[in-house]
């Protein structure tokens, strides 16, 4: 985990998904923050607003995430000591150990950059990198 950066963010997240995580992490040359893991329901409510009733960009389109089951993770690169939001080939790399990690573990995982699952990155609104999520549970 010395390549997990805030890895108490995990706490709550489903074992199987923390495994992935964990696994996905070391697989890198780079180290990977935990953004955010479980949600409350108040919390999804506060992102769901942003862009609508308050201030700042859309950031979700669901009161219903799957971080509130603790069956989601936002991960990102951490660079000299902070997250490079712009880096699209760094979440691409994320997003290769985290479905190569959860093949090796059995899990079926969805990434927030290919929502329906074509292998085409950020089409058609497909533009949550950070995003991980278990499916079929």
């Amino acid at each position: 985990m010395k390549n997990l950066v805030n890895a108490n963010r995990l706490a709550g997240v489903n074992a199987q998904l923390v495994a992935v995580v964990i696994a996905a992490s070391g697989k890198l040359p780079f180290p990977v923050c935990v953004v955010e893991g479980v949600r409350s329901k108040a919390r999804q409510a506060q992102l769901y607003a942003q862009g609508r009733t308050a201030p700042g960009r859309v950031v979700t389109w669901t009161l219903k995430s799957k971080h509130i089951d603790g069956l989601a993770v936002d991960l990102a690169p951490y660079i000299d000591g902070k997250i490079d939001w712009n880096d699209l080939k760094k979440f691409d790399a994320i997003a290769q150990a985290m479905f190569a990690a959860a093949a090796e573990r059995g899990a079926k995982i969805r990434w927030g950059a290919d929502w329906d699952a074509d292998g085409k990155s950020r089409e058609r609104g497909e533009s949550d990198s950070p995003h991980f999520e278990l499916v079929g549970l």
